[in-house]
């Protein structure tokens, strides 16, 4: 689907190098895609699923590099400006 977006440009930029995105389609596709991907992990988290903790720990790959992860979904001020003075 083509439109006409504002975008931070600073923002996409700083997407764009983290996650190595070739051009600024796929860095907002990827964007999309990790919200909607953490909106899903939260609403599953809020029903409980009714698993114990070790049921949900075999439901992730143990080759998965966790801290990555952590790093990449930390707290994050986008759309927030610095202050000038």
């Amino acid at each position: 689907m083509k439109m006409t977006l504002n975008v931070d440009g600073a923002l996409l930029e700083r997407v764009m190098a983290a996650f190595g995105t070739e051009n600024k389609t796929k860095a907002i596709d990827l964007a999309l895609r990790e919200v909607d991907r953490k909106a899903t992990l939260r609403k599953l988290a809020a029903e409980g699923l009714g698993m114990t903790s070790g049921e949900l720990k075999k439901l992730f790959d143990p080759g998965d590099d966790l801290m990555a992860a952590r790093v990449a979904e930390g707290a994050s001020r986008y759309g927030r400006k610095k202050r000038s003075g």
